[in-house]
């Protein structure tokens, strides 16, 4: 299914199942909403289950622009209004977690309460650079999935095969679906800022959930959950970045009791 979302851009959404509460799952840079399989099996006993490529993602609209917050958290209210999700249960990761905050922040009507995933409230000054430094050390293409799985999954497979889903068969081998200065202006406008002031806006219940082996200080995540007026934290200490593929029983473990209250 496609709907329009901020900008008129068109959105990909996938209707995971369930019926009931609207829960919407928001995936992080470079992702797709089919990242969340594992998580929306065990979500559909609660609500009825939605997520969608992000503008520049998977198989939604790859605009020239724009990829400004306000267009991502744009799309999330659009979704949200069109499908009659409201108000919803969000959840984010990463980049979806800073998505799902500020539309909680900004439009309060319709949500219910978040989780975000391994997000840091305040950004680092180098994050364009670090990202294009990164992107560029890609040996694209890949010959395979296996040579991408290989390529970033030697050390943490569930990130490996996170990677190989959102790749695409060129002629002349496999490709990331997102565009490289899509990217960039992502992260353009959410680095080098300190997004605390929007967590104090945050009325409704909120979890934090970070990862003890991620790039993201679980510190500061912690102090984001501190500052949020109806937060939690939860630390996943065996886990990187990705919370929900790395350690998807820890992730349910800190995310299911709080569904189960939130949308009780």
């Amino acid at each position: 299914m496609e709907i329009e979302g901020a900008y008129g851009t068109r959105l990909r959404v996938t209707e995971f199942g369930g019926t009931g509460p609207g829960i919407l799952l928001l995936h992080g840079l470079t992702d797709h909403a089919a990242t969340w399989a594992s998580t929306a099996s065990w979500l559909t006993a609660y609500g009825r289950v939605v997520g969608y490529d992000a503008r520049g993602h998977g198989r939604s609209e790859h605009p020239d622009g724009p990829y400004t917050r306000d267009a991502y958290v744009g799309d999330a209210a659009a979704v949200i209004e069109r499908l009659g999700l409201g108000p919803a249960l969000v959840i984010g990761h990463s980049m979806g977690g800073l998505t799902a905050w500020q539309l909680a922040g900004r439009r309060p009507e319709l949500v219910r309460a978040i989780v975000i995933g391994d997000m840091s409230p305040v950004t680092p000054a180098d994050a364009v650079s670090s990202w294009r430094d990164w992107l560029a050390s890609w040996p694209v293409p890949f010959a395979s999935p296996d040579a991408v799985r290989a390529h970033f999954g030697a050390e943490r497979p569930a990130l490996g095969e996170a990677f190989a889903e959102v790749m695409w068969q060129a002629p002349d081998g496999w490709r990331p679906r997102t565009r490289t200065a899509h990217l960039l202006a992502t992260v353009e406008h959410w680095a080098a800022r300190d997004h605390r002031l929007e967590l104090a806006m945050v009325t409704c219940p909120a979890l934090v959930v970070a990862g003890g082996r991620s790039d993201n200080p679980a510190e500061g995540q912690r102090e984001g959950a501190e500052l949020l007026p109806d937060g939690e934290f939860v630390l996943l200490p065996e886990s990187g970045h990705v919370l929900h593929r790395e350690d998807p029983a820890g992730w349910r473990a800190a995310v299911q009791p709080f569904t189960a209250r939130v949308l009780a």
